[in-house]
Protein backbone atom coordinates (compact mmCIF):
# COMPACT_ATOMS: atom_id res chain seq x y z
CA UNK A 1 0.00 0.00 0.00
CA UNK A 2 2.91 2.36 0.76
CA UNK A 3 4.34 2.06 -2.73
CA UNK A 4 0.99 2.82 -4.34
CA UNK A 5 0.50 5.90 -2.17
CA UNK A 6 3.97 7.26 -2.92
CA UNK A 7 3.54 6.76 -6.69
CA UNK A 8 0.18 8.57 -6.59
CA UNK A 9 1.62 11.43 -4.55
CA UNK A 10 4.49 11.73 -7.02
CA UNK A 11 1.97 12.03 -9.84
CA UNK A 12 0.29 15.02 -8.17
CA UNK A 13 -2.25 13.49 -5.83
CA UNK A 14 -3.12 14.80 -2.37
CA UNK A 15 -1.78 12.67 0.52
CA UNK A 16 -4.98 13.12 2.51
CA UNK A 17 -7.33 12.14 -0.29
CA UNK A 18 -5.16 9.19 -1.42
CA UNK A 19 -4.72 7.79 2.08
CA UNK A 20 -8.39 8.32 2.90
CA UNK A 21 -9.41 6.45 -0.25
CA UNK A 22 -7.00 3.63 0.54
CA UNK A 23 -8.39 3.25 4.04
CA UNK A 24 -11.96 3.14 2.78
CA UNK A 25 -11.14 0.26 0.43
CA UNK A 26 -9.62 -1.84 3.18
CA UNK A 27 -11.72 -4.36 5.09
CA UNK A 28 -12.31 -3.36 8.73
CA UNK A 29 -10.66 -5.58 11.30
CA UNK A 30 -11.49 -6.43 14.88
CA UNK A 31 -10.57 -3.45 17.00
CA UNK A 32 -11.80 0.11 17.19
CA UNK A 33 -9.71 2.98 15.88
CA UNK A 34 -8.03 5.32 18.26
CA UNK A 35 -6.89 8.90 17.92
CA UNK A 36 -4.20 10.25 20.19
CA UNK A 37 -2.65 13.68 20.26
CA UNK A 38 1.14 14.03 20.48
CA UNK A 39 2.83 17.46 20.51
CA UNK A 40 -0.33 19.10 19.23
CA UNK A 41 -0.57 16.80 16.18
CA UNK A 42 -3.05 13.95 15.86
CA UNK A 43 -1.58 10.63 14.75
CA UNK A 44 -3.88 7.88 13.51
CA UNK A 45 -3.06 4.55 15.15
CA UNK A 46 -5.34 1.84 13.87
CA UNK A 47 -5.58 -1.85 13.31
CA UNK A 48 -7.55 -1.31 10.11
CA UNK A 49 -4.24 -2.21 8.50
CA UNK A 50 -2.85 -5.67 9.12
CA UNK A 51 0.53 -4.13 9.99
CA UNK A 52 0.21 -1.31 12.52
CA UNK A 53 3.76 -0.10 11.87
CA UNK A 54 2.76 0.74 8.31
CA UNK A 55 1.44 4.08 9.53
CA UNK A 56 4.75 4.83 11.18
CA UNK A 57 6.49 4.17 7.88
CA UNK A 58 3.98 6.39 6.07
CA UNK A 59 4.67 9.20 8.53
CA UNK A 60 8.41 8.90 7.91
CA UNK A 61 8.17 9.75 4.19
CA UNK A 62 8.90 13.39 3.30
CA UNK A 63 5.69 13.69 1.33
CA UNK A 64 3.69 13.12 4.54
CA UNK A 65 5.71 15.27 6.97
CA UNK A 66 3.09 18.01 6.88
CA UNK A 67 0.14 15.66 6.72
CA UNK A 68 -2.12 15.62 9.79
CA UNK A 69 -3.43 12.11 10.47
CA UNK A 70 -6.67 13.23 12.05
CA UNK A 71 -10.37 12.57 12.10
CA UNK A 72 -10.83 13.71 8.50
CA UNK A 73 -9.21 10.44 7.41
CA UNK A 74 -11.10 8.10 9.70
CA UNK A 75 -14.50 9.80 9.80
CA UNK A 76 -15.74 7.86 6.78
CA UNK A 77 -14.42 4.53 8.07
CA UNK A 78 -15.12 4.84 11.80
CA UNK A 79 -18.85 4.18 11.66
CA UNK A 80 -18.50 1.29 9.23
CA UNK A 81 -15.81 -0.24 11.44
CA UNK A 82 -18.00 -0.06 14.54
CA UNK A 83 -21.01 -1.53 12.77
CA UNK A 84 -18.86 -4.39 11.45
CA UNK A 85 -17.48 -4.92 14.93
CA UNK A 86 -20.83 -5.18 16.68
CA UNK A 87 -22.74 -7.10 14.06
CA UNK A 88 -20.28 -9.92 13.31
CA UNK A 89 -19.26 -12.86 15.52
CA UNK A 90 -15.66 -13.46 16.37
CA UNK A 91 -14.32 -16.82 15.22
CA UNK A 92 -11.17 -18.25 13.84
CA UNK A 93 -11.00 -19.10 10.16
CA UNK A 94 -12.72 -22.44 9.78
CA UNK A 95 -13.00 -22.81 13.56
CA UNK A 96 -15.81 -24.65 15.29
CA UNK A 97 -16.31 -22.13 18.12
CA UNK A 98 -18.10 -18.82 17.60
CA UNK A 99 -18.43 -15.98 20.12
CA UNK A 100 -21.83 -14.38 20.72
CA UNK A 101 -21.31 -10.68 21.41
CA UNK A 102 -23.47 -7.75 22.48
CA UNK A 103 -24.80 -5.98 19.35
CA UNK A 104 -24.81 -2.27 18.56
CA UNK A 105 -27.52 -0.73 20.76
CA UNK A 106 -27.93 2.80 19.39
CA UNK A 107 -26.02 6.04 19.06
CA UNK A 108 -26.92 7.30 22.55
CA UNK A 109 -26.48 3.97 24.41
CA UNK A 110 -22.99 3.00 25.52
CA UNK A 111 -23.78 0.05 27.79
CA UNK A 112 -26.54 -2.09 29.21
CA UNK A 113 -27.30 -4.70 31.85
CA UNK A 114 -27.35 -8.40 31.01
CA UNK A 115 -30.87 -9.05 32.26
CA UNK A 116 -31.12 -12.79 31.68
CA UNK A 117 -30.01 -15.68 29.51
CA UNK A 118 -32.72 -17.28 27.42
CA UNK A 119 -30.52 -20.33 26.71
CA UNK A 120 -28.06 -22.25 28.85
CA UNK A 121 -25.00 -24.44 28.27
CA UNK A 122 -25.89 -27.48 26.20
CA UNK A 123 -28.97 -25.91 24.62
CA UNK A 124 -29.40 -26.07 20.87
CA UNK A 125 -29.79 -22.69 19.12
CA UNK A 126 -30.57 -21.70 15.55
CA UNK A 127 -29.17 -18.83 13.51
CA UNK A 128 -30.42 -15.43 14.81
CA UNK A 129 -32.28 -17.08 17.70
CA UNK A 130 -32.26 -14.88 20.85
CA UNK A 131 -30.00 -16.29 23.54
CA UNK A 132 -29.94 -13.36 26.01
CA UNK A 133 -31.58 -10.03 26.74
CA UNK A 134 -29.74 -6.75 27.35
CA UNK A 135 -31.65 -4.14 29.31
CA UNK A 136 -30.84 -0.51 28.52
CA UNK A 137 -32.18 2.82 29.72
CA UNK A 138 -34.78 2.85 26.97
CA UNK A 139 -35.46 -0.62 25.63
CA UNK A 140 -34.64 -4.32 25.99
CA UNK A 141 -32.43 -5.71 23.21
CA UNK A 142 -32.02 -9.36 22.25
CA UNK A 143 -28.60 -10.92 21.64
CA UNK A 144 -29.02 -13.22 18.66
CA UNK A 145 -27.00 -16.35 18.00
CA UNK A 146 -24.46 -15.70 15.22
CA UNK A 147 -24.51 -19.35 14.10
CA UNK A 148 -26.60 -22.47 14.50
CA UNK A 149 -25.10 -24.85 17.03
CA UNK A 150 -24.92 -25.70 20.73
CA UNK A 151 -24.01 -23.30 23.52
CA UNK A 152 -20.74 -24.46 25.00
CA UNK A 153 -20.40 -21.95 27.84
CA UNK A 154 -21.72 -18.66 29.16
CA UNK A 155 -18.90 -16.16 29.61
CA UNK A 156 -20.79 -13.26 31.21
CA UNK A 157 -23.10 -13.33 34.23
CA UNK A 158 -26.61 -12.01 34.65
CA UNK A 159 -26.65 -8.53 36.16
CA UNK A 160 -23.30 -7.51 34.70
CA UNK A 161 -22.88 -4.27 32.77
CA UNK A 162 -21.86 -4.98 29.18
CA UNK A 163 -20.87 -2.84 26.21
CA UNK A 164 -21.30 -3.40 22.47
CA UNK A 165 -18.83 -6.05 21.37
CA UNK A 166 -18.62 -7.76 24.78
CA UNK A 167 -18.49 -11.56 24.52
CA UNK A 168 -21.23 -13.25 26.54
CA UNK A 169 -21.29 -16.83 25.26
CA UNK A 170 -19.38 -19.38 23.17
CA UNK A 171 -21.24 -21.49 20.63
CA UNK A 172 -20.03 -24.72 19.10
CA UNK A 173 -21.27 -25.09 15.54
CA UNK A 174 -20.85 -28.88 15.56
CA UNK A 175 -21.89 -29.44 19.16
CA UNK A 176 -19.07 -31.88 19.75
CA UNK A 177 -17.87 -32.24 23.33
CA UNK A 178 -20.79 -30.27 24.77
CA UNK A 179 -22.94 -32.04 27.35
CA UNK A 180 -26.29 -30.70 28.47
CA UNK A 181 -26.34 -30.00 32.19
CA UNK A 182 -29.70 -29.22 33.76
CA UNK A 183 -29.75 -26.98 36.84
CA UNK A 184 -30.93 -29.84 39.04
CA UNK A 185 -28.06 -32.07 37.86
CA UNK A 186 -25.29 -29.77 39.05
CA UNK A 187 -23.22 -31.53 41.65
CA UNK A 188 -22.03 -29.36 44.54
CA UNK A 189 -18.32 -29.20 45.02
CA UNK A 190 -17.12 -31.29 47.95
CA UNK A 191 -14.58 -29.96 50.36
CA UNK A 192 -11.09 -31.24 49.67
CA UNK A 193 -10.02 -33.92 52.22
CA UNK A 194 -7.29 -32.85 54.58
CA UNK A 195 -4.00 -34.77 54.41
CA UNK A 196 -3.59 -37.35 57.23
CA UNK A 197 -0.28 -35.81 58.32
CA UNK A 198 -2.01 -32.53 59.14
CA UNK A 199 -4.71 -34.29 61.17
CA UNK A 200 -2.09 -36.28 63.13
CA UNK A 201 -0.06 -33.16 63.87
CA UNK A 202 -3.20 -31.49 65.13
CA UNK A 203 -3.90 -34.39 67.52
CA UNK A 204 -0.31 -34.45 68.88
CA UNK A 205 -0.33 -30.72 69.56
CA UNK A 206 -1.00 -30.10 73.28
CA UNK A 207 -4.26 -28.31 73.94
CA UNK A 208 -4.17 -25.25 76.22
CA UNK A 209 -5.87 -25.63 79.58
CA UNK A 210 -9.02 -23.63 80.14
CA UNK A 211 -9.71 -22.44 83.65
CA UNK A 212 -13.31 -22.72 84.70
CA UNK A 213 -14.76 -19.73 86.47
CA UNK A 214 -17.95 -20.00 88.38
CA UNK A 215 -20.52 -17.69 86.87
CA UNK A 216 -22.59 -15.46 89.10
CA UNK A 217 -26.34 -15.69 88.73
CA UNK A 218 -27.61 -12.96 86.40
CA UNK A 219 -30.30 -10.58 87.47
CA UNK A 220 -33.63 -11.11 85.74
CA UNK A 221 -34.04 -8.81 82.70
CA UNK A 222 -36.80 -6.21 82.97
CA UNK A 223 -40.00 -6.96 81.04
CA UNK A 224 -40.28 -5.24 77.58
CA UNK A 225 -42.21 -1.97 77.61
CA UNK A 226 -45.85 -2.27 76.74
CA UNK A 227 -46.99 -0.70 73.46
CA UNK A 228 -49.51 2.05 73.65
CA UNK A 229 -52.63 1.95 71.54
CA UNK A 230 -51.41 4.81 69.33
CA UNK A 231 -47.93 3.37 68.63
CA UNK A 232 -47.79 1.83 65.13
CA UNK A 233 -46.86 -1.82 64.82
CA UNK A 234 -44.44 -2.25 61.93
CA UNK A 235 -44.51 -5.50 59.95
CA UNK A 236 -41.55 -7.81 60.45
CA UNK A 237 -38.63 -7.54 58.03
CA UNK A 238 -39.19 -11.16 57.00
CA UNK A 239 -42.34 -10.05 55.15
CA UNK A 240 -40.44 -7.56 53.00
CA UNK A 241 -38.32 -8.22 49.92
CA UNK A 242 -35.84 -5.96 48.18
CA UNK A 243 -35.65 -6.08 44.38
CA UNK A 244 -33.19 -3.95 42.37
CA UNK A 245 -34.75 -1.48 39.94
CA UNK A 246 -34.43 -2.21 36.25
CA UNK A 247 -32.47 0.20 34.10
CA UNK A 248 -35.66 1.24 32.30
CA UNK A 249 -37.44 2.00 35.58
CA UNK A 250 -34.45 3.99 36.87
CA UNK A 251 -34.33 5.95 33.63
CA UNK A 252 -38.06 6.72 33.78
CA UNK A 253 -37.74 7.83 37.41
CA UNK A 254 -34.80 10.10 36.61
CA UNK A 255 -36.47 11.72 33.61
CA UNK A 256 -39.76 12.33 35.43
CA UNK A 257 -37.99 13.88 38.41
CA UNK A 258 -35.84 16.03 36.12
CA UNK A 259 -39.02 17.17 34.38
CA UNK A 260 -40.56 18.12 37.70
CA UNK A 261 -37.45 20.04 38.74
CA UNK A 262 -36.97 21.82 35.39
CA UNK A 263 -40.39 22.82 34.11
CA UNK A 264 -42.85 25.27 35.63
CA UNK A 265 -45.69 22.82 35.09
CA UNK A 266 -49.29 23.92 35.10
CA UNK A 267 -52.35 21.87 34.09
CA UNK A 268 -55.58 23.12 32.56
CA UNK A 269 -58.70 20.98 32.06
CA UNK A 270 -61.72 20.73 29.81
CA UNK A 271 -64.39 18.17 28.97
CA UNK A 272 -65.31 16.68 25.61
CA UNK A 273 -68.60 15.29 24.39
CA UNK A 274 -67.63 12.11 22.57
CA UNK A 275 -71.02 11.53 20.91
CA UNK A 276 -70.14 12.48 17.31
CA UNK A 277 -66.70 10.82 17.27
CA UNK A 278 -68.12 7.58 18.68
CA UNK A 279 -70.99 7.74 16.18
CA UNK A 280 -68.53 8.22 13.31
CA UNK A 281 -66.54 5.24 14.51
CA UNK A 282 -69.63 3.05 14.88
CA UNK A 283 -70.92 3.86 11.38
CA UNK A 284 -67.70 3.33 9.44
CA UNK A 285 -65.67 0.83 11.50
CA UNK A 286 -66.58 -2.17 9.31
CA UNK A 287 -65.88 -0.40 6.02
CA UNK A 288 -62.68 1.07 7.49
CA UNK A 289 -61.44 -2.36 8.58
CA UNK A 290 -62.30 -3.92 5.21
CA UNK A 291 -60.44 -1.28 3.21
CA UNK A 292 -57.42 -0.53 5.42
CA UNK A 293 -57.01 -3.79 7.34
CA UNK A 294 -56.93 -2.05 10.73
CA UNK A 295 -59.61 -1.10 13.23
CA UNK A 296 -60.77 2.49 13.57
CA UNK A 297 -60.11 3.68 17.12
CA UNK A 298 -60.53 6.89 19.05
CA UNK A 299 -56.82 7.63 19.31
CA UNK A 300 -56.50 8.61 15.65
CA UNK A 301 -59.20 11.24 16.15
CA UNK A 302 -57.29 12.76 19.07
CA UNK A 303 -54.01 12.67 17.12
CA UNK A 304 -55.65 14.58 14.25
CA UNK A 305 -57.16 17.02 16.76
CA UNK A 306 -53.74 17.51 18.41
CA UNK A 307 -52.16 18.19 15.00
CA UNK A 308 -54.81 20.82 14.32
CA UNK A 309 -54.25 22.39 17.73
CA UNK A 310 -50.46 22.49 17.28
CA UNK A 311 -50.87 24.14 13.89
CA UNK A 312 -53.13 26.77 15.44
CA UNK A 313 -50.84 27.30 18.46
CA UNK A 314 -47.22 26.68 17.32
CA UNK A 315 -45.84 27.69 20.73
CA UNK A 316 -47.16 24.40 22.15
CA UNK A 317 -44.86 22.58 19.69
CA UNK A 318 -41.81 24.69 20.64
CA UNK A 319 -39.23 24.18 23.40
CA UNK A 320 -36.81 26.28 25.42
CA UNK A 321 -33.11 25.71 24.78
CA UNK A 322 -30.95 27.89 27.03
CA UNK A 323 -31.86 31.48 26.21
CA UNK A 324 -33.51 30.56 22.90
CA UNK A 325 -36.86 29.17 21.79
CA UNK A 326 -36.79 26.41 19.18
CA UNK A 327 -39.87 26.37 16.94
CA UNK A 328 -40.37 23.01 15.30
CA UNK A 329 -41.78 23.05 11.77
CA UNK A 330 -42.68 19.38 12.01
CA UNK A 331 -45.15 17.52 14.21
CA UNK A 332 -44.01 14.23 15.74
CA UNK A 333 -46.57 12.88 18.21
CA UNK A 334 -45.33 10.62 21.02
CA UNK A 335 -47.82 8.05 22.32
CA UNK A 336 -47.25 6.87 25.90
CA UNK A 337 -47.57 3.08 26.15
CA UNK A 338 -47.48 1.24 29.46
CA UNK A 339 -45.81 -2.18 29.30
CA UNK A 340 -45.00 -4.83 31.88
CA UNK A 341 -41.38 -3.59 31.94
CA UNK A 342 -42.16 0.10 32.21
CA UNK A 343 -43.34 3.15 30.31
CA UNK A 344 -42.17 3.62 26.72
CA UNK A 345 -43.07 6.45 24.36
CA UNK A 346 -42.89 5.54 20.64
CA UNK A 347 -43.17 8.39 18.14
CA UNK A 348 -45.48 8.87 15.16
CA UNK A 349 -43.31 10.77 12.67
CA UNK A 350 -44.82 13.55 10.54
CA UNK A 351 -48.29 13.05 11.96
CA UNK A 352 -49.47 16.19 10.17
CA UNK A 353 -49.04 14.40 6.82
CA UNK A 354 -50.99 11.27 7.82
CA UNK A 355 -54.65 10.38 7.43
CA UNK A 356 -56.73 8.36 9.88
CA UNK A 357 -55.71 5.01 8.36
CA UNK A 358 -51.98 5.82 8.43
CA UNK A 359 -52.18 6.89 12.06
CA UNK A 360 -54.08 3.78 13.15
CA UNK A 361 -51.62 1.50 11.34
CA UNK A 362 -48.62 3.23 12.91
CA UNK A 363 -50.14 3.15 16.40
CA UNK A 364 -50.97 -0.54 16.02
CA UNK A 365 -47.43 -1.39 14.84
CA UNK A 366 -45.67 0.62 17.55
CA UNK A 367 -47.93 -0.73 20.32
CA UNK A 368 -47.19 -4.34 19.32
CA UNK A 369 -43.45 -3.69 19.26
CA UNK A 370 -43.59 -1.96 22.64
CA UNK A 371 -45.44 -4.85 24.29
CA UNK A 372 -43.22 -7.61 22.90
CA UNK A 373 -40.03 -5.64 23.56
CA UNK A 374 -38.90 -5.41 19.92
CA UNK A 375 -39.20 -1.63 19.61
CA UNK A 376 -35.98 0.13 18.63
CA UNK A 377 -34.31 3.22 20.04
CA UNK A 378 -34.92 5.19 16.85
CA UNK A 379 -38.66 4.57 17.11
CA UNK A 380 -38.72 6.26 20.53
CA UNK A 381 -36.30 9.12 19.89
CA UNK A 382 -37.50 12.67 19.41
CA UNK A 383 -41.14 13.71 19.50
CA UNK A 384 -42.48 17.25 19.83
CA UNK A 385 -45.74 16.55 21.72
CA UNK A 386 -47.07 13.62 23.79
CA UNK A 387 -50.52 12.08 24.22
CA UNK A 388 -51.13 9.86 27.25
CA UNK A 389 -54.34 7.84 27.46
CA UNK A 390 -54.98 6.89 31.06
CA UNK A 391 -58.59 6.15 30.18
CA UNK A 392 -57.70 2.63 29.03
CA UNK A 393 -56.98 1.86 32.70
CA UNK A 394 -60.12 3.61 33.95
CA UNK A 395 -58.54 6.92 35.02
CA UNK A 396 -61.17 9.64 35.40
CA UNK A 397 -58.81 12.61 35.89
CA UNK A 398 -55.06 13.15 36.16
CA UNK A 399 -52.28 15.70 35.74
CA UNK A 400 -49.72 14.17 33.33
CA UNK A 401 -46.02 15.05 33.56
CA UNK A 402 -44.21 16.63 30.61
CA UNK A 403 -41.90 14.35 28.63
CA UNK A 404 -38.60 16.25 28.12
CA UNK A 405 -37.49 17.88 25.86
CA UNK A 406 -41.09 18.70 25.00
CA UNK A 407 -43.17 21.54 26.43
CA UNK A 408 -46.65 20.02 26.82
CA UNK A 409 -48.56 16.76 27.14
CA UNK A 410 -52.23 15.93 26.55
CA UNK A 411 -53.96 13.57 28.96
CA UNK A 412 -56.99 11.53 27.87
CA UNK A 413 -59.27 9.81 30.38
CA UNK A 414 -62.16 7.38 30.61
CA UNK A 415 -65.50 7.99 28.91
CA UNK A 416 -68.35 8.25 31.39
CA UNK A 417 -72.06 8.81 30.82
CA UNK A 418 -73.00 12.06 32.56
CA UNK A 419 -76.13 14.27 32.50
CA UNK A 420 -75.55 17.25 30.21
CA UNK A 421 -77.80 20.13 29.16
CA UNK A 422 -78.35 19.98 25.38
CA UNK A 423 -80.89 22.33 23.79
CA UNK A 424 -82.42 23.12 27.16
CA UNK A 425 -82.91 19.45 28.01
CA UNK A 426 -80.92 17.24 30.37
CA UNK A 427 -79.71 14.20 28.42
CA UNK A 428 -77.05 11.55 29.08
CA UNK A 429 -73.86 12.06 27.10
CA UNK A 430 -70.54 10.14 26.88
CA UNK A 431 -68.12 12.66 28.36
CA UNK A 432 -64.35 12.66 28.73
CA UNK A 433 -62.13 14.94 30.79
CA UNK A 434 -59.00 16.09 28.98
CA UNK A 435 -55.98 17.73 30.60
CA UNK A 436 -53.08 19.72 29.18
CA UNK A 437 -49.92 20.05 31.28
CA UNK A 438 -47.60 22.69 29.86
CA UNK A 439 -44.38 24.55 30.65
CA UNK A 440 -45.55 27.91 31.97
CA UNK A 441 -42.11 29.42 31.33
CA UNK A 442 -42.84 29.24 27.60
CA UNK A 443 -46.59 28.84 27.23
CA UNK A 444 -49.07 31.31 28.67
CA UNK A 445 -52.48 30.29 29.92
CA UNK A 446 -54.16 31.90 26.92
CA UNK A 447 -52.38 29.66 24.39
CA UNK A 448 -52.92 26.58 26.55
CA UNK A 449 -56.67 27.18 26.86
CA UNK A 450 -57.01 27.95 23.13
CA UNK A 451 -55.17 24.72 22.31
CA UNK A 452 -57.42 22.65 24.56
CA UNK A 453 -60.52 24.34 23.14
CA UNK A 454 -59.35 23.38 19.65
CA UNK A 455 -59.05 19.75 20.77
CA UNK A 456 -62.58 19.93 22.15
CA UNK A 457 -64.04 21.52 18.99
CA UNK A 458 -62.45 19.02 16.59
CA UNK A 459 -63.35 15.92 18.63
CA UNK A 460 -66.93 17.07 19.17
CA UNK A 461 -67.32 17.97 15.47
CA UNK A 462 -64.88 15.93 13.31
CA UNK A 463 -66.26 17.57 10.12
CA UNK A 464 -64.20 20.64 11.02
CA UNK A 465 -61.12 18.74 9.81
CA UNK A 466 -62.62 18.40 6.32
CA UNK A 467 -63.52 22.07 6.09
CA UNK A 468 -60.36 23.27 7.92
CA UNK A 469 -62.35 25.52 10.26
Amino acid sequence: MLGVIRRRVASGGSPASILGHSLQTMRPAMSVSRVSSIAGKEIYISSLCTDVTAFKRIRAYPEFQSFNFSRDVISSTQKATNMYLWSHPFSSEGGDLVDAVVPFMGESITDGTLAKFLKGPGDRVELDEPIAQIETDKVTIDVASPEAGVIKELVAKEGETVEPGTKIAVISKSGEGVAHVAPSEKIPEKAAPKPPSAEKAKEDKPQPKVETVSEKPKAPSPPPPKRTATEPQLPPKERERRVPMTRLRKRVATRLKDSQNTFAMLTTFNEVDMTNLMKLRSEYKDAFLEKHGVKLGLMSGFVKAAVSGLQNQPIINAVIDGDDIIYRDYIDISIAVGTSKGLVVPVIRNADKMNFADIEKEINTLAKKANDGSISIDEMAGGSFTISNGGVYGSLLSTPIINPPQSAILGMHSIVQRPMVVGGNVVPRPMMYIALTYDHRLIDGREAVFFLRRIKDVVEEPRRLLLDI
